[in-house]
C-alpha cells in the first residue's frame, strides 16, 4: 500500500544520531531558503533547489552517522507515501487528453457556456466542484476533469482563470474532507484510531463555515467580474466546438463510467484507468477517430485545429509524455521529504512542540500550524496527517481531548492547504492541469486560508473542544 510504514518518532531515534531542536532547524531553514532564493530570486523551476536541499539533508544525515542505505530508505518511505499520487498523475494527464479528443470536456464547455454568466459562475462552479468531490472522494479527479472544463468555461466568459481554479480548489478540498469516500479523510481517521463518522462530524460545522464564507467571497468577486461579454465571442467558442467535434450525449459516457465506478466506491487509480478506457471508446465511437489514434491521444496529448485560438489553447493536452515535469518535481519534492523524516528532523521539532504546549486550545493550534508545515516541508498531504496523527496521540489523551479532535485539527490545516505551496505534490498537480501557477490562483484559493483559520477560532475560543476533566494526580505522602 501507499502509506504502509510508520513515521519516525523521538523514542525510535538513537540518542547518539539524534540532533538537538538547534540543529534539526538547520536543514528546515535550508530548505526554506533553498526553494525561497531559487524561486523568487533566481526564477529556476522547482527541480534544482529541491536537488541542492536534497544534497544538503543528506549531507546533514551523513553528519549525524546515518549510512547511505538508511537515507536511501528514507527517500524510498517518501517515494512510498506519495506513490498513489504519482500513479494518479500519470493517469489523469493521460485522462484528460482522451476526455478531450472524446469531446467530453469540449461537450461541457459547449453547454456550460450556454447556461452560466459571469455573475453567477464562481459561486456555481465552487459549489459543483463540492458536489463531485464529496460525491466521489477525490478533489485530484474532480479538478483533473470538471476543473479543466470549468477554466475554458470561465475563459469564454471573460473571468481570469486564476479565480476559476480557486473556485474550483475551494470546492474540490470542502468537498473532499467531508466525504466517507476520501482517502485523507480515512488516514485522518485511521491514523488517530478514531471512528471516520465520528471524525468527519466532527469537521463538520468548521468546513461549512469555511466554505461558505468562500462562496460568498466568490458571489463577491463574481459581482467584479460581471460586464459585457464581447459579442459574439459566446457563439464563436460554441461554434468552434461544434465544428471541431461531435457534440452528443454520448460524448458524456467518459464522464458517467468515471464517477459512476467512483459513486459505488472503487478506488481512485482503478476508476480513472477505466476513464481511459471509455475516453479512447469514445473518441474511436463518437469522434469517428481511428483505434491507434485514439491512443496516439492518450500517449502524447491533443493539438485541435478549430477556428478559435482560444480553444486551440485551451484544449491542447500533453498526454502521458507531458507529465514527466510534473512527476519529476513530485519524486524530488518526496525524496526531500523522506529523507527529513528519515534523518529525524521532523521527529526532533515535533517533540519540542509538544513539550511546550501548556494547554488544549494550544495544542490544537500548533497541530494546525505543524500540518502546515509538514506540507511545505515533505510536499505530500499524506505525511501532514500522517506524522501529527501519529506522534501526539498520546499527547491529546493527556489534555483530556478526544481523538476526533486530532483527526479534525490534521485534516482541517493539512489536506486543503498543500496546494498553497508551489512545490507541493499537489500545487504541482493543479497547475499542471489547469495551467495557471500556483502563486497566481493562491489568493484566490478561499478555503485553504479559512479552513485552518475555523479551526484556530475553535482553539481560540474553546468552542467544540469538549475538554474532559484531566485526572489530578494523587497528593504526595
Amino acid at each position: 500500500m501507499t502509506r504502509s510504514f510508520t513515521p519516525t518518532t523521538i523514542e525510535d531515534l538513537d540518542p547518539e544520531r539524534r540532533p538537538s531542536f538547534a540543529a534539526a532547524l538547520v536543514p528546515v531553514l535550508a530548505v526554506v531558503a533553498f526553494l525561497g532564493i531559487g524561486s523568487a530570486v533566481l526564477g529556476l523551476d522547482p527541480h534544482p533547489p529541491l536537488l541542492w536541499g536534497i544534497v544538503f539533508v543528506g549531507a546533514f544525515g551523513l553528519w549525524l552517522g546515518y549510512d547511505w542505505d538508511e537515507l536511501f530508505e528514507g527517500v524510498a518511505n517518501g517515494l512510498l507515501m506519495g506513490l498513489q499520487a504519482l500513479l494518479i498523475i500519470f493517469t489523469i494527464y493521460g485522462l484528460i487528453a482522451t476526455w478531450v479528443s472524446a469531446g467530453t470536456i469540449p461537450g461541457l464547455m459547449y453547454y456550460g457556456l450556454g447556461t452560466l454568466t459571469p455573475t453567477t459562475f464562481l459561486p456555481a462552479a465552487a459549489v459543483l466542484a463540492g458536489v463531485v468531490a464529496f460525491a466521489i472522494g477525490s478533489s485530484w479527479t474532480t479538478v483533473g476533469t470538471l476543473g479543466v472544463a470549468f477554466v475554458g468555461i470561465g475563459a469564454g466568459l471573460g473571468v481570469p482563470a486564476p479565480m476559476t481554479v480557486g473556485a474550483v480548489l475551494s470546492g474540490a478540498y470542502a468537498g473532499d474532507k467531508q466525504s466517507p469516500l476520501s482517502d485523507t479523510t480515512n488516514l485522518a481517521a485511521g491514523v488517530t484510531n478514531t471512528d471516520l463518522y465520528a471524525h468527519i462530524r466532527r469537521m463538520r460545522d468548521g468546513t461549512v463555515a469555511a466554505f461558505g464564507l468562500a462562496v460568498l467571497g466568490f458571489v463577491a468577486l463574481g459581482l467584479r467580474t460581471e460586464g459585457a461579454i464581447p459579442a459574439g465571442r459566446i457563439a464563436e467558442i460554441q461554434g468552434a466546438l461544434g465544428e471541431t467535434y461531435a457534440i452528443s450525449v454520448l460524448a458524456f459516457l467518459p464522464l458517467v463510467v468515471t464517477f459512476g465506478l467512483a459513486l459505488r466506491g472503487y478506488p481512485a487509480l482503478p476508476t480513472l484507468v477505466a476513464g481511459v478506457f471509455a475516453g479512447a471508446a469514445t473518441t474511436v465511437l463518437v469522434q469517428g477517430a481511428g483505434f491507434v489514434a485514439a491512443w496516439e491521444v492518450f500517449m502524447y496529448g491533443t493539438a485541435p485545429e478549430s477556428g478559435s485560438d482560444l480553444v486551440n489553447e485551451l484544449l491542447a493536452t500533453g498526454g502521458l509524455t507531458g507529465s514527466a515535469w510534473t512527476i519529476t518535481v513530485v519524486v524530488a519534492a518526496l525524496s526531500l521529504g523522506g529523507i527529513l523524516e528519515r534523518t529525524g528532523v521532523l521527529a526532533v521539532i515535533a517533540h519540542e512542540f509538544t513539550t511546550a504546549v501548556r494547554s488544549p486550545g494550544a495544542l490544537v493550534a500548533g497541530t494546525g500550524v505543524g500540518a502546515i508545515l509538514i506540507n511545505a516541508l515533505t510536499a505530500q498531504q499524506y505525511m501532514s496527517i500522517v506524522l501529527p496523527g501519529v506522534t501526539l496521540r498520546n499527547t491529546y489523551e493527556e489534555f483530556g481531548l478526544d481523538s476526533d479532535q486530532l483527526s479534525r485539527a490534521v485534516e482541517a490545516a493539512g489536506t486543503p492547504t498543500g496546494a498553497l505551496f508551489p512545490w507541493h505534490a499537489g500545487a504541482v498537480f493543479m497547475t499542471s492541469v489547469t495551467g495557471v501557477p500556483t502563486l497566481e490562483y493562491a489568493p484566490y484559493y478561499l478555503f485553504a486560508f479559512l479552513s485552518p483559520l475555523a479551526l484556530f477560532a475553535v482553539a481560540v475560543t474553546g468552542r467544540s473542544l469538549d475538554v474532559a476533566e484531566r485526572p489530578t494526580p494523587a497528593a504526595a505522602d
